[in-house]
């Protein structure tokens, strides 16, 4: 298969979400590098939802449903009647209502188009019958999983093994091509200069685990007074982390951004990136902090392991081990020697994780699957 040859074949990806977050984003990114390979392709997103505008913007031919709910019959006949009459090979789902919606479509309407599942949670397929039965329907023909850890929790719920191909996920490492630290963070909250930051970019979701974060920076808040503790994001958990801050006397030293879209801006004005994820797929926020040379401390969740290779491109702790983190943390900030060794190794893991090699290895099942020719 030559990567200058253009596909015999069409797609429709399905997103449901209605927000922007990181599986989102790696849709963009999918999408983007088959439009350059010449790839027919259709977006089936939920109406007036952020994918919807990326499609616009970006000129990506797209269809829209109204999701009433996760047992939505007419987003299933509306895969159908795309898959039929734009002679759709692949449906490749990007989200747990999407795979539901796709199957629906095959069982019901006896949609043909085979199905590619984008799999980035790291928690076990639920026991219900139903969601065994999605996994392990026929018209499903690969489980795209974006990380080893994922590959293998899955893998005990789906009987046919070979389904299962590990797909890391990729980053755009361009946005952050020339990237210093300008100083827009300490200006924006009136840091003095030699005030250092950790941070973590994500959304305020549970898994995330951010009373990890505040329990560490509680212990290192009397001995490192030079810190502060930004929170990059938003989401439902943020009221919650807000009493956890008060109840833990933060005020003073943690910072609540709220969602900023200036990251490739303000992420390499970081000194260390600090993730307290419980569970996680890939982890790209990570490799957008490799990307900017800062180095990482994170938790061993889900696929976490598999780009922060520890004491070689970052360093790891156990889940809630707030002990270790912030020793880690503190190291980091103090080892000079250290922190460049790990930000070296880093940029060199990073180039196993490219948008580009994504899209190719994405594309190398959906030839494996057709039988096209390229």
């Amino acid at each position: 298969m030559s990567k200058s040859e253009v596909p015999s074949f069409s797609v429709l990806h399905v997103a449901t979400a209605m927000s922007w977050r990181g599986g989102e984003q790696q849709v963009a990114y999918l999408t983007s590098e088959l439009q350059k390979k010449g790839v027919r392709q259709y977006v089936l997103c939920t109406a007036d939802s952020a994918m919807e505008q990326y499609c616009v913007d970006h000129h990506l031919p797209y269809f829209t449903a109204v999701k009433r709910s996760s047992f939505d019959i007419s987003y299933a006949k509306r895969i159908k009647d795309i898959c039929k009459s734009n002679s759709i090979d692949l449906i490749h789902t990007h989200d747990s209502h999407a795979h539901s919606f796709a199957v629906y479509a095959a069982v019901l309407f006896s949609c043909k188009s085979k199905i590619i599942v984008s799999r980035r949670v790291d928690f076990k397929v639920s026991n219900n019958p139903f969601s065994r039965f999605k996994y392990n329907h026929k018209s499903v023909a690969r489980i795209l999983c974006v990380s080893e850890k994922i590959r293998e929790i899955t893998a005990e719920a789906v009987t046919d093994a070979s389904r299962l191909v590990t797909v890391h996920s990729g980053i755009d490492a361009s946005r952050f091509e020339g990237k210093v630290a300008t100083g827009k963070l300490h200006a924006a909250y009136n840091l003095a200069p030699g005030i250092r930051l950790v941070g973590n970019v994500s959304a305020l979701a549970p898994h995330k685990d951010y009373p990890t974060f505040l329990r560490t920076a509680a212990l290192l808040k009397e001995k490192l007074k030079d810190v502060r503790w930004l929170i990059i994001g938003d989401g439902p958990e943020k009221e919650t982390i807000e009493k956890t801050i008060a109840e833990l006397a933060l005020q003073d030293v943690v910072i609540m951004t709220g969602f900023r879209n200036d990251i490739p801006d303000i992420l390499p004005e970081l000194d260390v990136m600090l993730i307290t994820s419980e569970t996680e797929g890939l982890g790209t926020t990570i490799l957008d902090a490799f990307a900017c040379r800062v180095p990482v401390v994170a938790t061993a969740a889900g696929g976490i392991p598999e780009i922060v290779l520890h004491q070689q491109t970052g360093l790891l702790a156990a889940v809630g081990d707030t002990v270790t983190l912030a020793n880690e943390v503190e190291q980091l900030l103090h080892n000079g020697e250290l922190r460049n060794r790990l930000t070296a190794g880093a940029m060199k893991h990073l180039e196993l994780f490219s948008r580009e090699a994504t899209a190719w290895h994405t594309l190398r099942e959906y030839v494996a699957v057709t039988g096209a020719d390229l």
